[in-house]
C-alpha cells in the first residue's frame, strides 16, 4: 500500500459524489454486501431462530416457538445415545433444514404437515425405513401450528397470534365472572317462581320433576297440598324485572359470547376487534362505549342482587343514570384490546393520523406500525435523508405519552422479544409496537438480513418502554437485545486470507454505512477502489467519525465488503451519507443515556462527589498539618516529626500530588481549570468547536476562533463550578463588547 499516496478523484467523491477519472468504480451489480455478511450466504443451511411456530394445538397452544427449539426438544426426549441416537439426530436435523428451505421458497402451512412434506425430500437410498421414521417422528410432539418465515406478512401474524392469546386469556376470566352470575341470578329466579302460585300449579310441578316417575304422581294433589304453606308474597315485580334485564344484557353481550352460542344459527351478535387502521378501531371503540357501560351497569346489579345488597332506595338513582362516562379503568380493562395492524407503507394514509392522539388517550388499543423504509429521502430538499422521522422516531416519541407500552424492534428480534410482546399485550391502556420488516430493500438479501442489519448497525435500535414497571426511567426503560449496547457499534472478528494467503483477523464494526450498502438503490453513495490504490487516506468509518473534524483532513471513511465471488473489497462512503450515519449515531447516544449508558446526570454527579471529597481530604490533611505544627510549639525536632507525618499522609493518599508551581498565563487568553470540570456538557452546546472534551470528558479551549466572545462569557456563567475564564475577546469588532468585558470580569 502507498502510504504517501494522495488520489484527487477519490477525494472528490467524498466530497461531491461524483466518480471522474480511474480507480472510482460504481458499485451497481458487484453484488456487495458488508463483509460481516459474508459467512450467511446460504441463509436456510444456518440454524437460528426461524421460522416459527405459532402455536395453537397443545399444552402450549398460544405460545410462539422457534422450529430449532422444537427439534432439539424433541431429539432430547427420543435420541438414544450412541450411534443409533446420531444417526437420528442427523435425518432429523436434514429435514429440519429441508422445512427451512421450502418455506425460504414461498411454502407455507403447518409444522406438521410441512414436516411430513419434507420427509421424502431427504430420503435416504438404502435406508428406506428412514422416510417413515421421518414422517411419523413428528407424533412425538405434542403442538402444532402454522410454520411462519421471516417475510413481509410475518409481524402481522406473529402479534395477531399473540393479541389472540392474550384475548383468550382474558375471556376466559369474564366468561367466567359471567356465567357465575348467570348461575346465580337464574336461581332466584327459579326459586321464585318454585315457591310462587304459578310455581306450585299441576303443569309447573310435572315440568319440575324427571320423566321417569312422571306417572306415578298425582301433580293436582300435589299441588293443593303444597299450595297450603305457599309464600303470601312472591318476588316484587321491581326486583323481578331488574334481575331479568341484567340476565338478559349478561347472556346476550357481544364481547366475549359464549362459544357455544356463537355455533348456533341464531348466535347473537359479535364484535370485531381487529383492524387496518386507527380511525376504524377509534370509531369502534367510541360507538360500542353505551354497550360496554350496559354490561359493566348489569354486571354490577347482578353482584348485588347475588349478593343481596341492592338497596333500591340508594342504588336505583345510581343505575338510572349510569352511562360510559361512569366506566373506570378497572372496568375498561375486563373487555377486549383493539388490534390495529397498520399494513405496509400506509403509515402516512389519513386513516391513521390520529394515532398519536388515540394512545394518548389511553385507549385500550395495541398498534402495530411497520416501517418498510429507513432510507427515505427528506421532503425537503433533495438527496438529503430523513432518517427515521416516521420510523424510528415514532416509538422514541410515543415514551413521552405516558401509559403507552412501547416496543421497538427489527421483525429478525421479535422472537426474542416474545416475552416483552406478552407484557404488552397484557398491559392495562394503550399499546405501540414498531416493527422494521426490512421490505423496502429492492437487493438480493434475504428480509432476515437486512431487518437485523438495521438493528446491528443502530439504524434501528431494539427497545422496550413499560410504563408502570417501577418509579424511574431505569425500570421502565431498557435497550433489550442490542448488541454490545455501551458502544457506539458493535464490533465482532472479521477473519479473512490476504493477497498472501495468510490468515488476517480484524475487529470490524457495523456500522449505518453498511447497513446502507445492503440496499442497491443507494449504490449512489458508495464507490469500491481497486486494491493497487488503497492508500493511509483511507480509514474506516467508524474511526473517521471518531476524529476530531479538524484533524479528518483529506482522510476518507470506508467501509468493507465481499463481492459475489468473497472477494474482499473497500468502498468508500461519500460526505452525504456520512452526515446520516453521523446523526443516527447521536439518537443512539440519546437513547443509550436513556437507557442508563452514559449517563450524563449520573457522570455529573460522579464528578461532584469526586471534587467534593477530594476538597475534604485536602482539607484534613491541611487540618492535620496544623494541629501538628501547634503541639510542636516551635521544637525544631518535633517540627521535623510533623513534616515527615504529613509527607507520609500524603504519599499514602492516593489523589495526592507533589505541589507544582502554577503555570503563568497571560491574563489575556481564555483558559478553563479541566482539572475541575463536572462534565456538564453546558458548554459544548453553546459551542462545540470553542469547547471541547479530552480523553476524561472534562472541557478545555479548543479554537478560540471558532466561537465569538459573548459565546465565552455566556459558557463562563451557566458553568455550574465557575471554571470558565474568557480572558480577551480576539476579535474587536464584534458588537457588544462593553457589555460582554464588564460581565466577563467576575470570571478573570
Amino acid at each position: 500500500m502507498d502510504t504517501a499516496a494522495r488520489y484527487h478523484e477519490q477525494q472528490l467523491f467524498f466530497s461531491t459524489g461524483r466518480r471522474q477519472g480511474v480507480g472510482i468504480d460504481a458499485i451497481n451489480g458487484l453484488g456487495l454486501r458488508p463483509a460481516l455478511f459474508a459467512y450467511y450466504r446460504d441463509l436456510p443451511r444456518l440454524r437460528y431462530d426461524f421460522p416459527l411456530v405459532l402455536v395453537d394445538q397443545g399444552p402450549e397452544a398460544g405460545t410462539i416457538r422457534s422450529l430449532s427449539s422444537v427439534v432439539d426438544e424433541m431429539l432430547h426426549e427420543i435420541a438414544p445415545r450412541g450411534m443409533d441416537g446420531e444417526r437420528l439426530r442427523k435425518h432429523v436435523l436434514r429435514l429440519e433444514r429441508e422445512v427451512r428451505t421450502l418455506l425460504a421458497g414461498g411454502g407455507s402451512g403447518r409444522m406438521s404437515a410441512l414436516w411430513s412434506q419434507a420427509a421424502p425430500l431427504v430420503a435416504v437410498p438404502g435406508d428406506p425405513s428412514a422416510t417413515s421414521v421421518l414422517t411419523h417422528i413428528a407424533d412425538k410432539v405434542q403442538l402444532d401450528g402454522d410454520l411462519v418465515d421471516c417475510d413481509r406478512a410475518m409481524p402481522a401474524r406473529v402479534l395477531t397470534h399473540a393479541w389472540q392469546a392474550a384475548q383468550q386469556r382474558k375471556g376466559k376470566a369474564f366468561r367466567a365472572i359471567v356465567e357465575r352470575l348467570v348461575v346465580k341470578l337464574s336461581g332466584i329466579l327459579r326459586a321464585a317462581f318454585i315457591h310462587s302460585a304459578a310455581g306450585q300449579q299441576p303443569d309447573a310441578l310435572r315440568a319440575s320433576l324427571g320423566g321417569t316417575h312422571r306417572e306415578v304422581f298425582d301433580f293436582a294433589m300435589m299441588s293443593r297440598l303444597v299450595a297450603r304453606n305457599a309464600p303470601k308474597d312472591e318476588l316484587p315485580a321491581s326486583r323481578r324485572r331488574r334481575i331479568e334485564s341484567a340476565l338478559a344484557v349478561l347472556k346476550a353481550q357481544p364481547f366475549f359470547p359464549d362459544p357455544r352460542l356463537t355455533q348456533r344459527p341464531e348466535s347473537p351478535t359479535t364484535f370485531n376487534f381487529r383492524f387496518d387502521n386507527c380511525a376504524a378501531a377509534a370509531a369502534a371503540y367510541r360507538e360500542r362505549l353505551p354497550s360496554l357501560a350496559a354490561v359493566v351497569k348489569a354486571l354490577s346489579i347482578a353482584e348485588l342482587e347475588v349478593e343481596g345488597a341492592y338497596a333500591e332506595a340508594q342504588h336505583d338513582a345510581f343505575f338510572e343514570h349510569f352511562d360510559d362516562t361512569a366506566l373506570s379503568a378497572d372496568d375498561i380493562a375486563m373487555f377486549p384490546d383493539y388490534l390495529v395492524c397498520i399494513p405496509l407503507d400506509h403509515n402516512d394514509a389519513p386513516e391513521n393520523a390520529g394515532l398519536m392522539d388515540m394512545l394518548s388517550a389511553g385507549l385500550p388499543v395495541k398498534v402495530l406500525v411497520e416501517t418498510s423504509d429507513l432510507l427515505e429521502e427528506a421532503a425537503v430538499g433533495t438527496g438529503h435523508f430523513a432518517f427515521g422521522v416516521r420510523s424510528s422516531r415514532l416509538a422514541n416519541t410515543a415514551t413521552g405519552l405516558g401509559g403507552v407500552f412501547v416496543v421497538q424492534t427489527a421483525s429478525s428480534n421479535l422472537y426474542a422479544l416474545r416475552e416483552r410482546l406478552a407484557k404488552s399485550f397484557a398491559h392495562r391502556g394503550a399499546g405501540l409496537v414498531s416493527v422494521y420488516a426490512g421490505a423496502g430493500a429492492t437487493g438480493d438479501l434475504p428480509l432476515y438480513l437486512t431487518a437485523a442489519a438495521a438493528m446491528e448497525s443502530r439504524a434501528f435500535p431494539a427497545f422496550t418502554y413499560d410504563p408502570y414497571a417501577g418509579d424511574n426511567l431505569a425500570a421502565r426503560f431498557s435497550l433489550e437485545d442490542n448488541p454490545q449496547p455501551a458502544a457506539d457499534w458493535p464490533v465482532e472478528p472479521f477473519e479473512y486470507a490476504d493477497e498472501n494467503q495468510q490468515r488476517v483477523i480484524e475487529e470490524t464494526p457495523f456500522t449505518v454505512a453498511d447497513f446502507v450498502l445492503c440496499d442497491p438503490r443507494y449504490a449512489a453513495h458508495f464507490a469500491r477502489v481497486p486494491r493497487e490504490r488503497w492508500n493511509a487516506a483511507m480509514i474506516p468509518a467508524d474511526e473517521w467519525l471518531a476524529r476530531d473534524p479538524k484533524s479528518v483532513g483529506d482522510m476518507m471513511p470506508f467501509v468493507l465488503a465481499v463481492d459475489g465471488e468473497d472477494k474482499l473489497q473497500r468502498v468508500i462512503v461519500d460526505a452525504r451519507l456520512m452526515q446520516t450515519v453521523a446523526r443516527c449515531r447521536t439518537f443512539w447516544h440519546r437513547l443509550q443515556e436513556q437507557g442508563g449508558v452514559h449517563n450524563s446526570h449520573a457522570e455529573i454527579l460522579l464528578a461532584r462527589e469526586r471534587a467534593q471529597w477530594e476538597q475534604a481530604r485536602a482539607k484534613e490533611q491541611e487540618d492535620l498539618r496544623a494541629s501538628t505544627m501547634a503541639a510542636a510549639g516551635g521544637n525544631g525536632a518535633t517540627m521535623a516529626v510533623a513534616n515527615a507525618t504529613a509527607a507520609v499522609t500524603k504519599a499514602a493518599t492516593p489523589s495526592a500530588t507533589a505541589p507544582t508551581a502554577a503555570p503563568e498565563r497571560n491574563p489575556d487568553e481564555a483558559w478553563i481549570d479541566t482539572a475541575r470540570c463536572p462534565s456538564c456538557n453546558e458548554c459544548q452546546t453553546i459551542n462545540d468547536r470553542l469547547f471541547k472534551y479530552n480523553d476524561n470528558k472534562q472541557a478545555y479551549i479548543g479554537d478560540v476562533r471558532a466561537g465569538t466572545f459573548r459565546q465565552m462569557v455566556e459558557a463562563a456563567e451557566v458553568c455550574q463550578v465557575a471554571i470558565i475564564h474568557p480572558g480577551k475577546p480576539w476579535n474587536p469588532d464584534e458588537p457588544g463588547l462593553p457589555e460582554l468585558l464588564q460581565r466577563a470580569e467576575a470570571f478573570q
